[in-house]
């Protein structure tokens, strides 16, 4: 396998391109039109400054590992691929249209693999033209830093569609952990409820922002506090996510707080968007409320 497809250019997206590239793939980077891809593009091209300025890349390192990502309009260019890794945001409808477009391009040979950090597999594996080389690869944020993939089989992924992943996986020096196809997989099922249950200590009055995410990240002995790292995903993700376990167990414990659906819907997503938890406006974050 030479190339390596990745749909979505946003965070998720450009950091996949970005470890993909450095491996030695060939990457087809897309999104909704070539201007968001290039941006996409653009957005690595900065990230690899930072690293050349810091000596811990070579300025021809970052220059070669740039050449090898080329932002495309469609997905035509994707049919060589030996694997299409969609990187969309957490929503089932926009994915499986994506997928259902994949699928006309895709090579008879070719494994198409899923982001999804919540959506079940085998579910998302029915827009695919083939269920057997459908996959879930569940990177984490930021992708160059982070050392972990899940792997998730559909009920019909086959054995050679997993050995696919695995040597994708080792390519660029990621762990690979094996979840079953269940709502949410391994770290998602357990960090959401306890991320949800730091908002519902907020919302309650319990403690203020800044002393949950100490007591957390000091107690817990975590590298930061749960509302931080809320910001840091995305609350609209969180949301999702959220949404996704409530609606695929059934189980009422994974009910969204009042807070998290209330600062989504002010638009509060975050650092991306410089607001949640926390104002990101200035150099130094501080609490919102």
């Amino acid at each position: 396998m030479r190339s390596v497809g990745v749909i979505g250019a946003g965070q998720m997206g450009a950091g996949i391109a970005q470890v993909s590239a450095a491996a030695g793939y060939h990457v087809y980077l897309s999104d909704l039109d070539l201007e968001k891809a290039e941006a996409g593009k653009a957005g690595i091209s900065k990230a690899l400054d930072r690293l050349v300025a810091k000596e811990k890349m070579s300025r021809n390192e970052a220059d070669t590992l740039l050449s090898r990502i080329e932002p495309v309009a469609n997905y035509e260019p994707m049919a060589d691929a030996g694997l299409i890794i969609e990187a969309a945001t957490e929503r089932e409808e926009i994915k499986r249209k994506i997928f259902e477009s994949v699928g006309k391009i895709l090579g008879h040979q070719a494994v198409l693999a899923s982001n999804t950090s919540s959506i079940p597999i085998t579910r998302l594996s029915q827009a695919s033209p083939d269920p057997t080389r459908f996959i879930g690869v569940h990177f984490f944020n930021p992708v160059p830093v982070m050392g972990l993939i899940e792997v998730i089989r559909g009920l019909a992924t086959s054995d050679g569609t997993v050995k696919v992943i695995e040597t994708y996986g080792a390519a660029l020096g990621k762990q690979m952990v094996y979840a079953n196809d269940a709502p949410g997989f391994i770290v998602n099922r357990v960090l959401m409820p306890m991320i949800n249950e730091a908002c519902f200590a907020l919302g309650e009055g319990v403690a203020s922002i800044r002393d949950i995410d100490t007591a957390c990240q000091l107690g817990l002995n975590h590298p930061m506090g749960p509302l931080t790292l809320a910001d840091f995903i995305g609350l609209d993700t969180c949301l999702e996510i959220t949404n996704v376990l409530l609606t695929s167990t059934g189980d009422p414990k994974f009910r969204p707080a009042p807070i998290l659906q209330k600062y989504v819907e002010a638009g509060w997503f975050g650092r991306k968007v410089k607001r949640g938890f926390y104002d990101y406006s200035g150099e130094i974050p501080v609490p919102t409320r």
